[in-house]
């Protein structure tokens, strides 16, 4: 078992208020084995879409290199993949990173960045159309609760980032820490990736 592993959460504009803190309180709840990190653009706080803002505690341009690399979901992600400099920077920031994880319509921001290519993934459900049309070489899985291919991880929206995150810890860790974590926050979790009843409509060609 590694040591305290550095986890980066990607902040900007419009993100999703629980994509990042749904994930987070499961990270935090063990704090000798995760330090999460904020980056933003700046140094300044970024409002979610939720109009809550968000104190970084790193800028992109001085982030440390990171273990694990968590970009939310969020309406923010409309525009985010058209920023070809923050696509650029995120490609760069990421790319080596041991693990590369997405919550919502963060993959849709990780398939533009082309740090999906090759890899299956999956999305928020209602947004899933949009965000195929963000990575033609990615293998996108319309049923699915949460996607693990290799070093990438994937989920669909909201509440699965936090079923995605147990699972990670259990990777990790153990499933005796993911146990504790879980029973600590009294969170029920869906223990199967393949759990997916919001995928109805969805054409799976």
């Amino acid at each position: 078992m590694m040591g305290k592993r550095c986890v980066s959460v990607i902040l900007f504009e419009g993100f999703q208020l629980l994509d990042v803190f749904g994930p987070v309180e499961l990270l935090s709840a063990v704090p000798d084995l995760f330090e999460v990190r904020f980056i933003g653009p700046g140094r300044g706080p970024v409002a979610s879409s939720q109009g809550i803002s968000v104190s970084v505690t790193d800028s992109r341009d001085g982030a440390a290199e990171p273990d694990i690399v968590l970009v939310p979901g969020g309406r923010g992600t409309r525009s985010l993949v058209q920023q070809r400099s923050f696509l650029a920077w995120l490609t760069g920031f990421a790319r080596s990173a041991p693990l590369i994880t997405s919550v919502c319509t963060g993959s849709a921001v990780l398939a533009a960045a082309g740090l999906l290519d090759g890899y299956r993934a999956t999305s928020n459900k209602r947004a899933f159309d949009w965000v195929m049309t963000n990575g033609e070489h990615v293998h996108w899985v319309p049923q699915a609760r949460w996607v693990e291919d290799r070093n990438r991880w994937t989920s669909s929206g909201v509440a699965a980032g936090m079923d995605m995150t147990a699972a990670l810890i259990r990777h990790l860790h153990g499933a005796e820490v993911a146990q504790a974590v879980t029973d600590y926050i009294e969170f029920e979790v869906h223990a199967d990736p393949a759990w997916d009843p919001f995928a109805y409509g969805i054409d799976p060609a």
